[in-house]
């Protein structure tokens, strides 16, 4: 496999370019699926890094059930975390809710929902200064900072899970596609095609919705057959 280092699509009905390795060679297509996914956004901290995998998740469906009915941390202030929020409070001992400001970007219906769960507790104003333990490879907890008094307080977890979004690898076809303005590829509803006909994007770089692996084998084997009906109706001449 090779690095993709640039593509062109401007060329109506294709021959669409692709470009790629580090002698850039150029490729020829009729037809292309773009599943370049999505990245989880980090709040950057080394001793996130190090105990990733070790009690450090950006996917509460994923890596959930490693913690039930044990104490976890959920970082973030949209709908992401409080969806996560309420999933985790439905399998763990306990969810600390920890967002840098007093107020929430989510939805007010999803807030009420977090509220009066008594399962979950908020922490405000607080950002994550260090998670806990590196040298004993796993999280035993985390050290919050309070912004606004500059207090630092632990709090004992197990898990720790990262919810302030995600970020589609998308930068390569900005100038050829629509995005919506999160930077996901447009497809139309219920198909697989962006706005370039004969161009399919799957998974989670048009997905920011479900971003589950399932969804994305499905998206996956829907662009895949309508690459394969576009190529027969475009005929052996073209």
């Amino acid at each position: 496999s090779e690095d993709v280092n640039r593509v062109d699509f401007a060329t109506s009905g294709g021959p669409f370019k692709v470009f790629a390795g580090d002698d850039n060679v150029e490729y020829h297509a009729r037809t292309v699926i773009i599943a370049t996914g999505a990245q989880a956004k980090w709040l950057g901290l080394p001793s996130e890094s190090a105990l990733q995998g070790r009690g450090v998740s950006a996917c509460a469906v994923c890596d959930g059930a490693f913690f039930r009915k044990q104490d976890v941390i959920v970082v973030g202030g949209g709908d992401t975390a409080m969806e996560e929020s309420m999933y985790l409070s439905g399998i763990c001992n306990s969810v600390t809710l920890v967002h840098r400001r007093r107020e929430f970007r989510a939805s007010k219906t999803m807030q009420k929902r977090v509220f009066e769960n008594p399962k979950i507790k908020i922490e405000y104003d607080s950002a994550v200064d260090e998670i806990l333990d590196v040298s004993k490879g796993e999280v035993t907890g985390v050290r919050l900072k309070n912004l606004v008094t500059g207090e630092l307080k632990e709090i004992a977890a197990t898990g720790f899970f990262v919810a302030i979004g995600h970020t589609p690898n998308t930068d390569l076809f900005k100038d050829f596609l629509e995005l919506h303005d999160n930077g996901y590829i447009k497809t139309k509803p219920g198909t697989a095609q962006t706005s370039v006909p004969g161009i399919f994007a799957a998974g989670d770089v048009q997905d920011f919705v479900y971003r589950q692996a399932v969804t994305a084998a499905g998206s996956g084997c829907m662009a895949a057959l309508e690459a394969e009906r576009y190529m027969a109706m475009l005929g052996d001449g073209h």
